[in-house]
């Protein structure tokens, strides 16, 4: 079954608020059965628009991953996020483990 994978790209502008939405998001995460595979690491930007936080997140579906991104749990944490940084976040549906 394919799975579900977060993309997101974050510029961080309130370290402070952006902390309140980490510690909330993670736990929201894992009860929707996502885990990250990596979460702003090192990089190399090809194109497009640089965000220096880059994450990546896996689900076990796209059906999953939406759940989670519209939960309760997942909007509380997204409420600290929203004007504490700058953020493109896509799930996009793959094979790869």
């Amino acid at each position: 079954m394919p799975k579900g994978y977060w993309i997101a790209h974050v510029t961080v502008t309130d370290e402070e608020a952006y902390g309140r939405y980490a510690k909330l998001a993670g736990p929201a995460i894992a009860k929707y059965e996502g885990k990250f595979l990596a979460r702003g690491g090192r990089y190399v930007w090809l194109e497009g628009n640089e965000h220096v936080r880059n994450v990546l997140a896996v689900f076990p579906s796209l059906e999953q991953a939406e759940t989670c991104y519209r939960s309760p749990e997942y909007q509380e944490a997204l409420s600290h996020a929203r004007g504490a940084s700058e953020r493109d976040l896509m799930i996009l549906e793959g094979d790869a483990d």
